[in-house]
């Protein structure tokens, strides 16, 4: 086995039940749900286990209770002696990377991404933004499809998120999405679908969210990290915390590089990846990216149990 780099997902991960099984078997999770209710003042541990889904999907809940779900895991994995030499995180998952790496407390946390999903939904109006994953075209033919569509009609569309070879997510105006879809389609994208969210994240429509919430964040306590953060806004390794700082206020408005942080982390050695928090969608892109890579996907007891096994813990 190379390197160990841990991974935390972001929004769309979320379950019903997320993290409850955890919070039965180990009370270092349990610790992180009730940490989470004080912060918050609102029972999101009710919320991450019992639903009502509807709740669980607006924004600014999901964000906080996915935080609150991978650092559980986490924890869990650190009590047993797993140490990790780099994180990395999917959009919100940033931020479970930075509290993972020592960079920020965890309530203080929780409380700041509570405030980013408040603010990213008050950005655009529901229904005005939408969201669509391209499959089966390449990141530059997005890209040019994009572009086209926003010249054509004075629409606001842009590739939001570089998830991985032939998988690129665009965002923006619901009208642009829909004309850059049919326009990826022309260029010969296998499918494009639109995607069930409630804002088009990581768009230049983001941007009162980014104003909103770079105050926040530049008044926030971050420390320097213990292993390196590959940022979501240009792959680069960072330990400082300013450099942190800077690269979650980027974030909000700028896409997401995950393809390239991916092949980034491969590159400097990392041959096994732990997605630690809710689903197993980043074990899957990371797949896609390189093939010879080995992925534990920790966000339940019996994935924990397996990882651990896996390490030889």
């Amino acid at each position: 086995m190379g390197r160990v780099a841990a991974l935390f997902p972001g929004q769309g991960s979320q379950s019903v039940g997320m993290g409850r099984d955890l919070a039965e078997r180990w009370e270092g999770a349990a610790d992180v749900f009730a940490a989470a209710d004080r912060a918050l003042g609102v029972p999101l541990s009710s919320l991450c286990w019992n639903g009502p889904e509807e709740s669980l999907r607006l924004t600014e809940n999901t964000q906080p209770a996915l935080l609150a779900h991978s650092i559980a895991a986490w924890r869990v994995l650190e009590a047993a002696g797993v140490q990790v030499e780099a994180v990395a995180g999917h959009s919100l998952g940033e931020y479970s990377a930075v509290v993972a790496a020592g960079g920020l407390g965890l309530e203080q946390a929780l409380r700041t991404v509570r405030l980013r999903g408040q603010l990213m939904q008050q950005a655009v109006p529901v229904g005005q933004g939408a969201m669509a994953a391209v499959l089966g075209l390449a990141d530059e033919r997005v890209v040019e499809a994009c572009r086209a569509e926003a010249e054509a009609t004075g629409e606001v569309v842009v590739a939001a998120n570089f998830n991985s070879p032939a998988q690129v997510v665009i965002a923006g105006s619901a009208r642009g999405v829909d004309g850059a879809c049919q326009r990826c389609k022309e260029l010969g994208a296998k499918r494009a679908v639109p995607l069930p969210v409630s804002a088009p994240f990581h768009s230049p429509l983001m941007r009162p969210a980014r104003e909103g919430l770079e105050p926040i964040l530049r008044a926030a306590s971050f420390r320097d990290l213990v292993v390196p953060l590959y940022r979501n806004v240009d792959a680069s390794p960072v330990t400082r915390a300013d450099e942190v700082c800077d690269g979650l206020v980027r974030q909000v408005d700028a896409p997401v590089l995950w393809s390239t942080t991916v092949s980034r982390l491969v590159e400097d050695g990392f041959d096994t990846f732990l997605e630690v928090g809710a689903g197993n969608v980043l074990s899957g892109l990371v797949r896609r990216v390189s093939r010879d890579a080995t992925c534990h996907a920790a966000g339940t007891v019996d994935g924990v149990a397996a990882t651990l096994a896996a390490l030889g813990f």
